[in-house]
């Protein structure tokens, strides 16, 4: 259940048995030969997967994200850590003053990370609170052992066919050697912005990966009912 496709009346409704909701947290900013907003779009079809098995309401999706290493490619929309924690502490204050209580934080961006504020209302007792970054939990760690494949930026773990749009080089990269930053511009260092190895798999895989993380996902949220 998305909020776009609800009225007020009906989220009060489910707050009368319910006070579960999904926070997607992404980014638009560069990931080589794949989608700007690719951190935004796989949480999000993370979280319609989850609710299709478990009735839980998902807001819209925050689509910008701390991203400064990225903002000399073209696109790329960064906020500030203070800007970032703000926003989303603003974001859940309010759904709290309505009677949300238990928040499944579903984050797609390494830059992006639960603000102190968050933590503080989880340590009082206000509300309970899961950040789940999907690319590092046990899920998808378990897949990357399984098949010998590591996730990383804009490589074969973030090319699905939903946020795909443009060809990828059938090709592997070599890992980037993020050290080499402290002297060098991104840009330089990183070059199509790809962090390194297979730019793409069978797309067999990836749904295998996907569906490995929504099971994961709906697991945490259920348990968050109970």
């Amino acid at each position: 259940m998305r909020l776009q496709d609800l009225n007020w009346m009906d989220v009060e409704r489910y707050l009368t048995s319910d006070n579960r909701i999904i926070i997607i947290t992404g980014s638009t900013e560069q990931h080589a030969y794949l989608s700007l907003t690719t951190d935004t779009l796989i949480p999000t079809r993370i979280a319609l997967a989850v609710a299709e098995r478990e009735s839980v309401i998902i807001a819209p999706p925050l689509p910008f994200g701390v991203s400064p290493l990225f903002v000399d490619f073209p696109g790329t929309i960064s906020l500030s850590r203070a800007t970032f924690d703000a926003l989303l502490i603003e974001v859940v204050e309010s759904l709290i003053h309505q009677g949300f209580t238990h928040f499944f934080m579903l984050n797609g961006h390494g830059g992006n990370q639960m603000p102190e504020r968050l933590r503080d209302l989880h340590s009082d007792g206000t509300a309970s609170f899961v950040w789940y970054d999907w690319w590092r939990e046990k899920a998808v760690k378990a897949f990357e052992a399984r098949h010998q494949l590591k996730l990383d930026h804009a490589n074969w773990g973030e090319n699905f066919p939903f946020n795909r749009v443009s060809p990828s080089p059938r090709t592997e990269k070599t890992p980037v050697n993020l050290e080499l930053l402290a002297e060098h511009s991104p840009r330089e260092v990183l070059g199509d912005g790809n962090f390194g190895g297979l730019y793409q798999v069978d797309d067999a895989l990836t749904q295998e990966l996907f569906l490995v993380v929504v099971d994961e996902v709906t697991e945490l949220v259920r348990g968050l009912a109970s």
